[in-house]
């Protein structure tokens, strides 16, 4: 196998893991089987929002009779924005903007209206932490923005993030909850390490230990909550599809959970000594960053931090890319390295080295032809990192 057609079987692999969370099919799957009796009004929350809307729609027909959907800019489709009865928001990811306020508060008003004798279906995926807030106290968006950018720098793990951020707002935490008068159908897209329903959008209205209120918890015992697609997921689907292709080997190489160093000298070691075969990685490694990142996000910096391991191993290549479509604040997926990436950068006087000192893989992959552009997918699972060692 060719550096050609490692890289065209990567991305084939990559497709099928997001294939098999994609919000659409896992939504409509799950309320397929479900039977309404009274009047449905629908919630998205998320960079899935548009796909989980659309398996909505599907399922539903006619039950469904109104609904909000909020999702990043840029990822709204024309379908969803046609549904006159949906109210669509687009706001910034990943720092909150004035949209994220706005939807915010439009959430806990929408929901609050609900009548009692009606149904909510509560649909969340990743990004929902920064696409809606409903500030606490009297922070304002400058104050979030600014706390928000720290929380990115330092290199927090997702968990600690959203801990931070629920503390923060009106609705996280659970705090959407007490206003809920209606039976809740909640399903959820997990882009957080353990499947921890409370990081998944910072838990709207599942209640956090910290700031649970009685109210908030007696509404939460009658949720209904499940986890309809995850990183374990989109990972056996890589291997089912590499054992498809009857690539010869497929492991499970670990998590690329941690700071992005050591989650790179950890892949770096697998590939060091790695006999013919695939090998799958899932995770959210994190990044502390310089004063003035450049260009790129966690997936290009993994990526990029590759080129030198997979240049001494001579026969492999590695494609590290966001399930979502996106990495960072970029429109870029990640990034696809081989055996002969370092020598190019060599030779067209790029040091990787000082890009990855400044958080500036994209601007270097750019450079090199080795970015990865997907764009939105439809789903948001975490990272994978996969590998085709011949």
């Amino acid at each position: 196998m060719d550096i050609q057609q490692r890289s065209q079987a990567l991305m084939h692999l990559f497709q099928a893991g997001v294939d098999a969370v994609g919000g659409y099919q896992a939504t409509k799957r799950v309320l397929s089987a479900e039977t309404f009796s009274r009047p449905v009004h629908l919630v998205a929350v998320g960079k899935a929002a548009t796909a989980m809307t659309q398996g909505a729609q599907t399922a539903l027909g006619d039950a469904l009779v109104s609904g909000l959907v909020i999702t990043k800019h840029d990822h709204l489709s024309e379908d969803v924005q046609a549904d006159s009865r949906l109210e669509c928001i687009e706001s910034g990811h990943p720092v909150p903007d004035e949209y994220s306020l706005q939807a915010g508060q439009r959430l806990h008003d929408f929901v609050a209206a609900i009548p009692a004798d009606h149904q909510l279906v509560f649909l969340v995926s990743g990004g929902a932490s920064a696409l809606v807030e409903h500030l606490d106290g009297n922070l304002t968006l400058a104050d979030l923005q600014a706390q928000t950018d720290k929380l990115l720098a330092s290199g927090a793990p997702i968990g600690e993030m959203n801990q931070h951020r629920r503390q923060l707002s009106r609705i996280k935490g659970g705090k959407l909850a007490k206003v809920v008068q209606c039976p809740v159908l909640q399903l959820l897209i997990s882009d957080v390490p353990g499947d921890v329903p409370g990081d998944i959008g910072s838990g709207l209205l599942v209640p956090d230990a910290a700031t649970d209120m009685p109210e908030t918890l007696q509404v939460w015992q009658h949720i209904d909550t499940r986890i309809i697609a995850s990183s374990t997921i989109a990972q056996d689907a890589v291997a089912k599809a590499a054992r498809a292709a009857k690539l010869s080997i497929v492991q499970s190489a670990g998590s690329l959970d941690g700071d992005i160093n050591v989650v790179s000298k950890r892949v770096s070691g697998v590939l060091a000594d790695a006999s013919p075969g695939v090998y799958i990685w899932g995770g959210e490694p994190t990044v502390v960053l310089p004063p003035s990142p450049g260009r790129g996000g966690r997936n290009q910096h993994l990526a990029l931090s590759l080129a030198s391991a997979v240049s001494s191993h001579g026969n492999a290549s590695v494609l590290v890319c966001g399930t979502d479509g996106t990495d960072g604040p970029t429109g870029d997926a990640g990034g696809l390295v081989d055996e002969l990436s370092s020598a190019l950068a060599q030779q067209q006087g790029v040091d990787v080295d000082h890009y990855l000192s400044c958080a500036d893989a994209g601007s270097a992959l750019a450079t090199l032809d080795l970015l990865v552009t997907t764009g939105p997918t439809g789903t948001n699972v975490m990272d994978l990192c996969i590998a085709i060692v011949v």
